[in-house]
Parts: structure tokens; sequence; C-alpha cells
């Protein structure tokens, strides 16, 4: 069973985080913990579909629909903007500090 990839017009999308610009406030994980946690270093990753810290730097995770809603809402209160959508088809930003 696969869960089915949130998206714009059915798109699938990612997130990534900027630990160069996280603040660490933990706000995301609070949203939605099972894409976002906060590491031994203070600063918010994003989780694997396994429930796995990933910590390369740029490392993306697919957004689950279900939990779309509470991605954005860390991306718009995330207070050092390093929270990044994008559309995996063509890696244009969604949501998030890029987004003209």
């Amino acid at each position: 069973m696969t869960v089915q990839q949130a998206g714009i017009d059915g798109e699938a999308l990612e997130v990534w985080i900027d630990q160069d610009l996280c603040t660490g406030d933990g706000i995301c994980a609070q949203y939605a913990p099972e894409v976002f946690e906060l590491d031994i270093d203070g600063l918010a990753y994003v989780k694997g579909p396994d429930e796995e810290l990933l910590q390369a730097s740029g490392a993306t995770t697919p957004v689950p629909l279900p939990l779309l809603t509470d991605v954005v809402d860390s991306v718009r209160e995330c207070p050092g903007e390093c929270i990044h959508v994008r559309r995996i088809a063509d890696g244009v930003e969604v949501y998030g500090p890029d987004v003209e």
C-alpha cells in the first residue's frame, strides 16, 4: 500500500529544510511530527517514509496528502523561513521563502 502523495492539481510534492537557516524552534515538528523532527544538534530535519531522520544536506521527503495542510502551516509559521515544498516533477517551489 502506498501513501497518496500531496500535490497541486494532483502533482507530487516533496519538502526539504535548509539547516543553515533553521532556528531550531521546533514549530515544524509540532505541526507535522510525521514529517519533521529536531535532532540532537537542535536543528530540524525531514523524516523519510520509514520514520528515519534524513540528515544529508538538501535531503527531501515526499509530502503525504493527509499532511499537506500541516506541512504548509509549518512553512508559513517557521521563523527561520527554511522549509521548502516543491513539485517533484520540475523542482518548482510551491510553498516556502523562494515562492514569488
